[in-house]
């Protein structure tokens, strides 16, 4: 699978919630939810005690002092060097996974099973060739709209290998860039074509993997975590690092990803939000809530309330059709206007998920078994 096809995985399941949600307007109008109904799940609205010691913990990284003759050296805060390396400005997509926090929580266990269905052969491979085991050395995964990037421990990433014929050089104050090598290929009509191997690839300081389309791509990362970037603040915030999941999305990016018969759902997303923050908790239950905002506040009042008058009529359309998995998402589901803004919040009960992924633990068992006979 190559960066293109795994960013568009990952943005999806980012996604997932709120699309399905927005979907649901365009299938008929009925009464707002009871504004006394509370849910029963706990939902992310905003940063714990254990979310703010995690942020302190990743300040990590100081820029190295700039002294001029005859002036006192400039003084740096720490920064986490993931949110340093983030795309700035508005209008941009970066979602980030926290996958350390995510393969310790209860939905982790299930996802576990389902990537060991194969008895771990694919993943002890894939420990093998590249140096990097995903369980261990990974702590956060992220997709941007420039590519990707993993914080995490890779002293031991076998790049150079990985990379096969790729150049590599050193850049900035501690990183190193990977650019691919070409390769020719025969074309339907006979004639040939020169096409890049593979994206571009950079670490940096052996904590931050980065993937991109071209070379250009990662050194703008490394500028911005070493302070050669524009100085603007990150696209993510360290007061919005909360949740199993969390980021932006640019509208235009989410409303890509709608089927061609919801266009004209897309176009009014457009038309109305300007981004959409998205937070996502799987400590127990998977919750969601997703804040879209916009410049004109009447029309996001507006678009809120048409989305909670048709989630309230798809939940109670999904109970008489006997429709159990729709019925239950749409049970936590609710919209909260407030001004330019409303939130979106939605969830899936752990006992749900338990039952559709049952099927990975009996396959990683059987497997398991198997393999000691």
């Amino acid at each position: 699978m190559d960066n293109r096809r795994r960013r568009k995985v990952w943005l999806g399941v980012a996604g997932l919630l709120f699309v399905l949600a927005a979907i649901l307007m365009f299938t008929g109008q009925g009464d707002e939810l009871p504004k006394d109904e509370t849910p029963r799940v706990e939902f992310p609205r905003k940063m714990k005690n254990e979310d703010r010691e995690r942020a302190e913990k990743r300040r990590t990284w100081v820029m190295p002092a700039v002294v001029d003759a005859g002036t006192a050296p400039e003084h740096h805060r720490p920064r986490d060097p993931l949110l340093a390396a983030l795309p700035r400005g508005t209008g941009r997509t970066a979602v980030v996974i926290e996958a350390n926090a995510l393969r310790h929580s209860p939905i982790g266990e299930l996802l576990l099973d389902c990537l060991m269905r194969d008895g771990g052969k694919e993943l002890n491979e894939f420990r093998q060739k590249s140096g990097v085991d995903p369980l261990q050395d990974l702590d956060r995964l992220v997709i941007t709209d420039e590519g990707m990037m993993l914080s995490g421990n890779f002293g031991n990433a076998k790049l150079q290998e990985l990379m096969g014929d790729a150049v590599s050089m050193d850049y900035g104050e501690g990183a190193r860039v990977y650019e691919p090598g070409e390769r020719t290929v025969t074309l339907a009509d006979g004639g040939t074509e020169v096409r890049r191997r593979n994206a571009a690839v950079g670490m940096w300081n052996n904590q931050l993997l980065m993937f991109g389309k071209t070379p250009d791509d990662i050194k703008a990362a490394v500028d911005r975590v070493e302070g050669r970037g524009p100085d603007e603040p990150s696209v993510i915030p360290e007061n919005s690092t909360y949740g199993e999941m969390y980021g932006v999305m640019a509208v235009d990016q989410l409303a890509r990803m709608l089927p061609p018969d919801q266009q004209e759902l897309a176009q009014r997303l457009r038309d109305v939000a300007q981004n959409v923050e998205l937070h996502v908790d799987a400590s127990s239950d998977v919750a969601m809530v997703a804040e879209v905002r916009g410049p004109d506040a009447a029309k996001v009042t507006d678009l809120g309330k048409s989305l909670g008058a048709a989630l309230s009529l798809a939940r109670m359309k999904a109970q008489a059709e006997g429709q159990k998995d729709v019925a239950q998402l749409l049970d936590f589901a609710r919209v909260q206007p407030d001004g330019s803004t409303f939130k979106l919040e939605m969830a899936v009960p752990l006992e749900a998920l338990k039952e559709r992924l049952a099927f990975c633990k009996q396959e990683r068992e059987s497997t398991e078994a198997a393999d000691t006979k």
